[in-house]
């Protein structure tokens, strides 16, 4: 609701872990030095801990974004699983396939699976890096195995790079006896602290700069008192201070007061702060009003958050203003703000209406697996939504609204106003603000591959996928027809470097799914398209 009023482009202090707003102290810096030496270390386990909220995951979003191209990642967020969820997990991460054995495998099978894929990944020189967040929620049994995993290795080096993310407790459950062997394999610690003082002013004068101003709302006096307040963890900063602006934007005040401060402290920290003296606040009453106005006018993104009770249609965040409001404000503001919603798909149900959209209705069985024997090919990425523009076809996307149990939508449209979700059969428009919040940037979505495509052509193959492959760069090209059953050579590799270069693409000469995608695209395929959308969001296929 302020953003408009402080000339801002978007919202400074989003809890959202969006890496551009990374704010890199001495610490920050340390923690992800720390993160990027664990890909080149060697194999064994580097451990990062810190408070809640004080940036682990946002610096871990940040390495991700800086892995070099001959490293494959994988990210479990939810580590509350068994030793089998693990490993399938992993399996599922990687892109293992377990062919046969998926149906009745063992401990056996899947870490046999994992062996084999790790040997053949380092043969082609790659590495591979297993990032687990929020690891203090490990069993002894999963770290077990986890240490078992980095058995795993050549007369060289151990073959699989772990990384630990989590709270403080996980290095205590490091120090346990039984966990001896596995602490010895830490190649690398480091405990992310909270923000100095100092620290804490260029934090919130970082953020304001990135999101469109350089004209502080908060002026140099209430530093040292947002620094007290919130204890230097960016997380209470920015809960702190995106109140303090509603505050002010509320008030009408182009600056935030201490008295405003004192008040949004009281809100957020719930009663951890002394409200200012000299009686209740009236932002409550103020604010009904805003609030009525806006969420009666309809926003949609409210449409797809999770079912809650009445007094908690109202943002989380605006749960105690909502306590003050009259009861017949509260009910309107309800009523406009919660229609039906829609419950989160699972997985497998959302692949297989994606499937639908291909003109396939996959039967019972994993979604991928059964898609396959159609010729249709699972693509799971992480990139957001800048990648799935590029990619230009529907996708499932991962939610996390709830870190233990992630939820799953289907993304049928996007343009510059907005996305068109699928959620529970019901479809519902949402804004790009709302959806990068909630959206983790894990996608899967299908594509149609040449006759006997393998998982990549590189340098000196040959066979149907590499001919089909030089036909296509020729025609773009304007170039003779190629003779068959021709190698990849140094003539093709430039064409197809070239090439992936112009569709900004990563320009390595080897040919993948998303450079075979774009190679389809352009041909004309008929495919669900993503981009091409009526305005009223609904997906025109075959474009």
């Amino acid at each position: 609701m302020y953003i408009t009023f402080f000339s801002l482009k978007q919202s400074p202090f989003s809890i959202a872990p969006d890496p551009r707003y990374l704010f890199m102290s001495e610490r920050h810096r340390e923690a992800l030095a720390h993160l990027l030496y664990g890909v080149g270390g060697g194999g064994g386990f580097v451990m990062l801990t810190g408070e809640i909220g004080a940036g682990k995951t946002t610096v871990c979003r940040c390495f991700m974004e800086q892995i070099p191209p001959d490293c494959k990642l994988a990210y479990i967020f939810n580590p509350k699983l068994s030793v089998e969820e693990l490993l399938l997990s992993i399996c599922d991460e990687f892109g293992i396939q377990l062919g046969a054995h998926v149906g009745a495998a063992s401990v056996k099978t899947y870490v046999d699976a994992i062996n084999l894929y790790l040997l053949a990944s380092h043969g082609q020189g790659k590495n591979n890096v297993l990032v687990i967040d929020e690891a203090q929620n490990l069993s002894a049994d999963v770290l077990e195995q986890l240490r078992l995993l980095t058995n795993l290795e050549t007369n060289e080096r151990k073959l699989l790079q772990i990384i630990l993310i989590g709270q403080p407790e996980l290095r205590a459950m490091l120090a346990r006896p039984e966990l001896e062997q596995l602490a010895q394999r830490v190649i690398a610690r480091y405990h992310l602290g909270s923000l100095s003082a100092g620290e804490t002013g260029n934090y919130i004068a970082h953020r304001l700069a990135v999101a469109g101003t350089l004209a502080s709302p908060f002026p140099a006096r209430l530093l040292k008192q947002i620094y007290q307040l919130s204890k230097g963890v960016p997380r209470r900063i920015n809960l702190l201070c995106d109140r303090a602006l509603l505050g002010a934007y509320v008030e009408g005040r182009r600056e935030v007061t201490p008295a405003i401060l004192r008040k949004a402290a009281a809100e957020v920290f719930a009663g951890q702060a002394t409200p200012a003296a000299g009686g209740a606040p009236r932002w409550p009453l103020v604010l009904a009003g805003v609030m009525a106005g806006v969420l009666i006018s309809g926003v949609a993104a409210w449409q797809w958050l999770p079912r809650k009770p009445i007094a908690a249609a109202v943002p989380s965040a605006h749960a105690s203003l909502a306590a003050s409001m009259p009861a017949a404000v509260v009910s309107t503001v309800a009523a406009a703000a919660v229609p039906a919603v829609a419950a989160a798909s699972d997985r497998a149900a959302t692949l297989r209406e994606l499937a639908l959209l291909w003109g396939q209705a996959l039967p019972d069985g994993e979604p991928c697996q059964e898609a396959e024997k159609l010729n249709l090919r699972c693509l799971q990425g992480r990139g957001g939504l800048g990648e799935l523009r590029l990619l230009d076809r529907p996708a499932m996307l991962t939610l996390h609204d709830d870190a233990a149990m992630p939820s799953y939508a289907l993304l049928t449209g996007l343009n510059a106003d907005g996305a068109t979700l699928r959620i529970g059969g019901k479809e519902q428009r949402i804004d790009l603000t709302t959806l990068a919040a909630r959206f983790d940037g894990r996608f899967s979505t299908f594509w149609r591959a040449p006759r006997n495509w393998r998982e990549e052509v590189s340098a000196g193959d040959r066979g149907p996928d590499v001919d089909w492959l030089a036909r296509r760069l020729a025609q773009m090209n304007r170039l003779h027809k190629p003779t068959e059953n021709q190698p990849l050579d140094a003539t093709l590799q430039r064409l197809l470097r070239e090439f992936q270069l112009n569709q900004q693409l990563k320009a390595d000469g080897v040919a993948g799914p998303k450079t075979f995608i774009r190679l389809i695209q352009l041909g004309g395929g008929k495919e669900p398209r993503l981009l091409a959308t009526t305005p009223a969001g609904d997906t025109v296929a075959g474009k």
